[in-house]
């Protein structure tokens, strides 16, 4: 029987390299091809057309593929359009422009989606503050945000590392590239960055962000025109009875959090759970993956296809998300049981998306300041991984109407 397409398998047993698969799939759309994603089937596999450049590429890649025949595809087709099994086939249409929101300079900490990325082969540009602010957002599909501080108080880094080289020299360029740019204090100029990223997701587009990305980017859309900066961050006093003055209204996954005054105390607020989880023992950490109706709700079961529901827990300056101040417009993918974490959350905001994923590096549970960075090559089938990977296929999709 002739054969005429390509099978990528994503479950456990039947793939080698999930990472790199993702690689291959984003490959095959950027050679104007469309790829069925197979919700719930096999771990989310991919389906491709065939050919020896394919077959090639996913050989060189490390990439285990099945080459079937018609018949054969017609029959998984068949079985996941069965009103009994909790399966869909989604048809990825585009490659999506990935960009990534990042400064110039090297940070004492690495940045685990840029690192798969680069593991998965996967192509994405580098912009910060002055292209945000330049409206070059718009030419871009998707938006990453990582270990960012968009309130101006510098990564909440003062109380351990005022005094190291990195913080002073690091204060000083975001001083200096928020005078270029016109504005009077770091947090102003960080708080007009949130408000046009902002727009960016109301206007379509999607944002994803992890660790302290997460929570200090609603602090800054809550806090717009408040000075919630003590001192030694901006120079001057914060406003009296700052907490009081924020605008909940205007956040995207979060609400009714207070605010961490402490300038030494590294934490934003209370949004996240890192010092609420002295229980846990390391072995014992893990988080679940929620589990949707694949032709019901494709968007939240895309985002979390995995050859596994139980992933392994990893820290971040901000970990996990305190259920009871996530809205409740925003669905939870993924939680900690155990202590009661959202830790993977996802919502709508206008016409657009937003991701949020707690912890710094699914492969380094504890990942420090200056700590060496992970080799993918040792984690090749990373579940925590994995979910980043969901996020960037996702705007590629052919968009249906969630039903819930």
């Amino acid at each position: 029987m002739r054969a005429s397409v390509i099978l990528i398998p994503m479950d456990a047993e039947g793939q080698e390299n999930h990472l790199k698969a993702y690689g291959i799939t984003y490959w095959v759309l950027t050679k104007q091809q469309k790829v069925q994603w197979l919700l719930n089937y096999r771990g989310g596999s991919f389906l491709i057309p065939d050919g020896e450049a394919i077959r090639n590429e996913c050989r060189i890649r490390g990439v285990s593929f099945e080459v079937l025949s018609d018949p054969q595809a017609t029959e998984i087709l068949e079985t996941i359009a069965s009103p009994s099994q909790n399966m869909e086939a989604v048809i990825l249409e585009k490659a999506p422009k990935i960009a990534v929101y990042s400064p110039k300079g090297n940070q004492p900490w690495d940045d685990a989606v840029t690192m798969v990325l680069a593991y998965a082969e996967i192509p994405y540009v580098t912009l910060y503050d002055e292209e945000v602010l330049d409206d070059k957002l718009a030419i871009y599909d998707w938006l990453h945000l990582h270990h960012e501080d968009f309130t101006g108080q510098y990564g909440k880094f003062y109380g351990a590392y005022r005094t190291a080289p990195w913080y002073i020299e690091g204060k000083k360029e975001a001083e200096a590239l928020a005078t270029r740019l016109g504005y009077g204090k770091v947090s102003e100029e960080k708080s007009a960055v949130a408000q046009k990223i902002r727009n960016y997701v109301i206007g379509g587009g999607f944002m994803f962000a992890m660790c302290s990305a997460t929570d200090s980017f609603d602090i800054a859309l809550a806090a717009e025109g408040v000075d919630i900066c003590e001192p030694m961050f901006d120079g001057d006093p914060s406003d009296p009875n700052y907490q009081q003055q924020l605008d909940y209204r205007k956040t995207f996954a979060f609400t009714d959090f207070i605010l961490e005054r402490n300038p030494r105390r590294y934490e934003f607020s209370s949004i996240d759970m890192t010092n609420k989880r002295e229980d846990i023992p390391r072995e014992s950490d893990y988080f679940t993956l929620m589990d949707f109706s694949a032709k019901w709700d494709p968007v939240p079961t895309m985002l979390c296809q995995n050859h596994t529901a139980l992933v392994k827990g990893f820290m971040g300056q901000t970990t996990a998300f305190a259920p009871s101040e996530v809205k409740p417009t925003v669905l939870v993918l993924g939680e900690n049981r155990l202590n009661g974490e959202a830790r993977y959350i996802h919502g709508i905001k206008g016409k657009g998306f937003f991701t949020f994923y707690g912890g710094h590096d699914p492969e380094d549970y504890q990942h420090r300041v200056g700590d060496p960075k992970t080799e993918l090559e040792l984690h090749p089938n990373s579940p925590g991984y994995r979910l980043i990977l969901n996020n960037i296929l996702f705007p590629a999709a052919r968009k249906k109407k969630q039903k819930t």
